[in-house]
């Protein structure tokens, strides 16, 4: 087999050193360059599998989000119903106590009215009967005036 190899041009000796080189280099490879690019690899692998599961439980966060914004939504709007509800009764017995109050301001008003005008005419009438009863006088004397003269 030597005979073989020297034909060939091979030393059995460089090929040891050769193969023993390749084994050095070979462990030196893999603790250095193929392990750490796994390790990277792996992690990474691990970042994107941690992202997933974050996209996920962020997609069911809201989702549920979602769904308890409706029911705050519903609620809200039915309390906002009640308000409008209490709101237009409060106005329309509110609306019902200023027109009582209207109505009776508006009555006392007319009574007064009325009484500032009954005493005018009385005062008229007082004072047309004073008139009358001067000028009564007055036509009395005139005519007892002629009657003596």
């Amino acid at each position: 087999m030597a005979d073989l190899l020297q034909s060939f041009g091979i030393d059995w000796r460089l090929l040891i050193i050769q193969a023993v080189n390749f084994g050095v280099l070979l462990v030196a490879l893999t603790y250095f360059l193929y392990k750490p690019v796994l390790n990277i690899l792996d992690e990474r692998r691990k970042k994107i599998e941690q992202g997933v599961k974050d996209a996920s439980d962020a997609k069911h966060e809201l989702e549920n989000a979602e769904l308890k914004a409706g029911e705050i939504i519903g609620q809200a709007s039915g309390k906002a119903e009640e308000i409008v509800l209490n709101a237009k009764g409060v106005a329309e017995q509110k609306g019902q106590e200023i027109i009582s109050e209207a109505q009776v301001r508006s009555e006392r008003i007319e009574a007064d009215a009325k009484a500032r005008a009954q005493e005018v005419a009385k005062r008229a009438l007082d004072g047309s009967n004073e008139e009358i009863a001067r000028t009564a006088i007055l036509a009395a004397e005139r005519l007892l005036k002629k009657k003596l003269n």
